[in-house]
């Protein structure tokens, strides 16, 4: 499911105030799958987080960003100067290979780890108290996300719902159709004969016997019970809610199983028109249904 959620916090250390800003996107998805945008002074809570957002939902493409200020690291930047001097190593290595110009040293600070904000380190007490502010803060942002995701949900239900009550209305049209085959198949198969043979008289035994041969074959009624039991599935799935995305990913294909078997079995085109239109329904009913977690 689709949604979005922000969420604004600050902690206040000894050396000044530190803030920072969760941002949740969450995008249509078959499973579950996490994009963590963390700074690197943060990248210590990814495993946090993920078990966070793995405990709260279970389907969508879901983007994590956090950004922070920190106004006592404000003062400058620093030289790491041990992966300074191992980035010069590297380059010097290089130019012993193969000729190239001198890197130019904004290149070389711009190289990750050698050149950092210079902020005050703060100690352990204070750095635990910071990391569980800024997952505290990180819960009421997926709060709002699921949120957002439900009321998605539930303008998502109304379409899920009538797109089931179509499918009803249709397996009650083939239905229907059904109790009327056998009296169809047994005038088709007269008048058959009797075009045939030139109007000579049937024996009404062996028609008959012809006929339920046939009624046999494209006796639908199977596929039509299982239609209706999977349809009170789906109704009873849509009104438990919760995680239900994948039980109706499942109940989706055998809709359109029975749906294939109704086509194949059914020998007039009504019936078969029928079943085209329940093939269209289902297919629309898939597709909404990725969108449920």
């Amino acid at each position: 499911m689709t949604g979005f959620a922000r969420h604004e916090d600050s902690f206040t250390t000894p050396q000044g105030e530190i803030s920072w800003g969760w941002e949740l996107r969450s995008l249509n998805g078959r499973g579950l799958d996490l994009r963590l945008r963390l700074p690197s002074r943060f990248d210590r809570l990814e495993a946090a987080l993920r078990k966070k957002l793995s405990n709260a939902f279970s389907r969508g493409s879901i983007a994590v960003s956090l950004s922070y200020r920190d106004d006592a690291g404000e003062g400058g930047f620093i030289v790491n100067e041990a992966v300074l001097a191992q980035a010069i190593a590297a380059i010097n290595d290089v130019r012993l290979k193969t000729e190239t110009e001198l890197p130019r040293p904004e290149g070389i600070l711009s190289l990750r780890g050698v050149l950092s904000s210079e902020a005050p380190a703060l100690d352990d007490e204070n750095a635990q108290k910071l990391d569980g502010a800024i997952l505290q803060s990180l819960d009421k942002a997926i709060a709002a996300l699921a949120i957002a995701r439900a009321e998605e949900g539930a303008e998502l239900a109304t379409i899920l719902n009538a797109q089931i009550d179509e499918i009803e209305k249709l397996t009650n049209q083939a239905q229907a159709l059904e109790e009327e085959t056998l009296g169809q198949i047994k005038t088709r198969i007269s008048a058959q004969i009797k075009t045939l043979l030139d109007d000579a008289k049937i024996d009404e035994d062996r028609l008959a016997q012809e006929a339920a041969l046939l009624a046999v074959k494209a006796d639908i009624r199977e596929e039509i019970d299982r239609l209706k039991a999977h349809i009170d599935a789906a109704r009873a799935l849509l009104a438990k809610g919760g995680v239900v995305g994948r039980k109706l990913d499942f109940l989706t294909q055998e809709f359109n199983r029975e749906a294939n078997t109704l086509c194949s079995k059914t020998p007039g085109m009504a019936l078969k028109n029928i079943g085209l239109s329940l093939k269209t329904v289902i297919d629309q009913f898939r597709e909404q249904i990725q969108n449920v977690e």
